[in-house]
């Protein structure tokens, strides 16, 4: 007896077939101890129907890393607690005052809750009545000081207003580890935003068409990603990427922590500009003097803003845990003045 499909069969039998692809994989995850449990699959009911019980699975067992707590981390925060990853661990040893009030909502406005507390405390509390689940924990030091050793306990490090040897130090520590450590670093200013991923060789999965495919990425350090000539990178580049590369130099040799810059310094940091696009054989006009002067006496966040990058942030966190959809490589820029979100690749490619 011969068998015919038509159309229509064929259709429901890959579905049949793809449900139990889905189930086995299910029922192999259970038999290995790593299922949800039946509070966890409650809560996460929603967002599991999204990206699936694996993906939820993964973000259940990942511990991330966060540093520098103002308006965008605490947005990015209050995200990822929220889509249920295992621990967040915080460090800001700051204390709370009125400026670490700005756009932070996970601080109470009350300064009799605060008083005395780290800036990393009081959010720590706040992060916990969001999702008792997620165990949320605080770590003081220098962040500077951290060796390897420290870094290895957590799948993802996010640093967020940091300098730029920080930046590169921490990096490189990731970087040394024999598993993969996904890092990021966020930075606001005014109402613009830079994200850097490096997700060094990063595998993962996708949908194309009715299929899913497997790709991978190279991704460079920080120390690569902005050291990169200027006249290499394409002229379309967001001016951002040039801008923000210009105050960090300034706060370095100046010796100034993220953010103690003002109006007075613009002419220091015109030099630096000036300096800088010599060295690389660049116009001055790559960095316009209205957004320099923007990002240095802009220091007051911009809420919305923060929530949209700090959303763009904890949705490249959990695609880089779940192995699920293509990440950002390696830049994202935000500016609320025009609305427009933009990713660039700064790579090293551009040298070879």
């Amino acid at each position: 007896m011969h068998l015919y499909l038509t159309n229509l069969d064929f259709s429901v039998y890959r579905i049949v077939h793809k449900v139990l692809v889905e189930f086995m994989r299910d029922l192999s995850l259970r038999m290995d101890g790593e299922e949800l449990t039946e509070q966890e699959t409650a809560l996460y009911d929603r967002q599991i129907r999204v990206w699936g019980a694996n993906a939820q699975r993964r973000l259940t067992k990942s511990h991330i890393f966060v540093s520098g707590i103002k308006g965008t981390v605490a947005e990015f925060c209050k995200n990822i607690v929220l889509a249920g990853v295992g621990s967040v661990t915080l460090m800001d040893d700051r204390l709370v005052n009125e400026e670490a009030l700005n756009a932070n909502f996970l601080i109470p406005p009350d300064e009799n809750a605060y008083r005395g507390k780290t800036v990393a405390e009081i959010c720590c509390d706040s992060l916990r009545d969001f999702n008792p689940m997620v165990l949320v924990s605080v770590v003081k030091g220098d962040l500077s000081t951290l060796g390897t050793g420290f870094f290895e306990k957590f799948d993802v490090v996010v640093i967020g207003y940091g300098s730029r040897a920080t930046k590169k130090a921490v990096n490189e520590q990731c970087r040394k580890l024999s598993k993969r450590v996904a890092f990021y670093t966020v930075d606001c200013r005014d109402s613009c935003g830079e994200i850097f991923v490096d997700l060094q060789d990063y595998k993962y999965t996708k949908k194309k068409l009715e299929e899913t495919v497997e790709c991978e990425l190279h991704f460079p350090s920080f120390q690569e990603a902005i050291s990169v000539p200027w006249k290499l990178v394409p002229r379309r580049t967001a001016k951002l990427y040039f801008a923000m590369r210009v105050i960090g130099v300034f706060e370095e040799s100046e010796g100034r922590k993220h953010g103690e810059c003002s109006v007075l310094d613009l002419a220091t940091v015109l030099e630096i500009r000036k300096k800088l696009c010599e060295a690389n054989s660049v116009s001055e006009s790559h960095i316009p003097y209205s957004l320099l002067e923007r990002l240095i006496s802009g220091t007051i966040e911009f809420p919305p803003a923060c929530a949209i990058v700090g959303g763009i942030l904890a949705q490249e966190v959990i695609k880089a845990v779940s192995g699920k959809g293509d990440p950002v490589k390696n830049f994202f820029y935000y500016d609320a003045q025009d609305g427009k979100g933009v990713m660039e690749d700064i790579s090293n490619s551009f040298t070879s």
